[in-house]
């Protein structure tokens, strides 16, 4: 067999596997609108049913186009047992498990492409594995459990709080945490090692809470700007689906309406009217699938800015009694407010991390006093080495 019917044989095998889990598939929506009490799902089901169907129609077609009919579709009784089974945990388990299913779709469906000897096929088979996605996205919504309207306030709260302590917050939040630090434990370092001789804690104090903020700044800064390059390349990938397969979108945002609990008829009808202006079709299906919002993008010199001040502001705090005084009082006075300081970070990271704010101010403040004596114990040791 030369590499021309090897290569022709491996994509008719292809589309037979694809042929038998389409209708695996079908077969399997269908049960399951049959057993759904609740009319929306049943009919998002048979709706997924007949698309499969006809998925299989379009692969029977081409393997008969290459005399090679998969003729009648009999199910095994290993595969009849296996459907069986995914009803056993209702809805949100039928929906799991066919949610993997679809995603074995879509690596099926890229062989399919990478095989193809034509680019109608393989123009065919990009759209199937579209319409293999959206109903894998139908299905992450099905998936999770229907919820009191109690919970869903509660999920609704719980996320404004996580809101508010993300973003520019969250890194004002760490930048102190990170500045203060690093440079009360410079500043201990260099106090035992120079036995508390104020100018060089000073210089060092200084220099590092230069050094941390503009580290903490561009690190803020690029890891923004990364993130909404990631944001706005997954826009710009939706807008381009929109413009090239727009039934196919449009199909998509009727779903996730009929996901929301309007009819098919009201959700096909607002997915027609929304596809009249694709700049808010995309909005709104970038914000349905993505969770994206153009206007809540990061803006990475707010987070520069931010994360630069933030940090500063930590690292000045060891400092700062050096600037009014020397020697030992000066040590203490900054051990003293670094600590309390420690302290107050600790307890303002609830605004992130949602946790009590005595013990995560407890945990910082040991923390900071366990680094500070270690740096200052290093610092003895080094005193005799460099002559201090």
């Amino acid at each position: 067999m030369n590499d021309n019917s090897k290569s022709q044989r491996r994509y008719i095998d292809e589309l037979h596997k694809a042929w038998r889990d389409e209708k695996a598939s079908a077969l399997t929506y269908a049960a399951a609108s049959e057993r759904e009490s609740d009319e929306r799902r049943k009919s998002l089901f048979l709706r997924m049913a007949e698309e499969e169907m006809k998925h299989a129609a379009r692969l029977e077609q081409r393997l008969r186009d290459l005399n090679a009919s998969p003729g009648a579709y009999a199910e095994t009784e290993a595969e009849i047992a296996r459907r069986d089974a995914l009803f056993k945990d209702g809805t949100a388990g039928l929906a799991q498990a066919m949610e993997a299913a679809e995603l074995r779709a879509g690596d099926t469906y890229a062989q399919l492409v990478a095989q193809s000897p034509t680019e109608e096929d393989k123009k065919e088979f990009l759209e199937i594995a579209q319409e293999e996605q959206s109903h894998n996205l139908v299905l992450k919504k099905l998936s999770h459990p229907v919820v009191s309207p109690g919970q869903l306030l509660e999920g609704i709260l719980s996320r404004e709080k996580h809101m508010r302590g993300g973003g520019w917050i969250g890194q004002a939040v760490y930048g102190i945490n990170d500045g203060l630090g690093a440079a009360f434990g410079v500043v201990s370092g260099v106090a035992g090692a120079t036995h508390v001789n104020g100018s060089f804690v000073l210089i060092s104090g200084f220099a590092t809470m230069i050094a941390s903020a503009l580290s903490m700044g561009s690190g803020a800064y690029l890891a923004e700007k990364a993130e909404r390059e990631v944001h706005e390349a997954e826009m710009e990938r939706e807008r381009k689906e929109i413009a090239e397969h727009p039934l196919e979108e449009r199909q998509e945002l009727s779903l996730f309406y009929q996901l929301k609990g309007f009819s098919e008829a009201e959700a096909d009808a607002m997915a027609a009217r929304m596809a009249e202006s694709p700049s808010e079709m995309l909005k709104t299906i970038a914000h349905e699938e993505l969770g994206l919002s153009e206007q809540t993008f990061p803006n990475p010199w707010r987070s520069a800015i931010s994360a630069t001040a933030a940090t500063a502001l930590g690292a000045g705090i060891p400092v700062l009694p050096y600037i009014f005084t020397t020697g030992v009082s000066a040590l203490l006075l900054s051990f003293v407010i670094s600590t309390l300081a420690h302290f107050g970070v600790g307890a303002a990271k609830v605004i992130i991390t949602g946790r009590n704010w005595w013990k995560s101010g407890l945990e910082m403040m040991l923390i900071g006093l366990g680094e500070a004596a270690i740096t200052y114990v290093i610092g003895l040791l080094v005193s005799p080495v460099i002559g201090g």
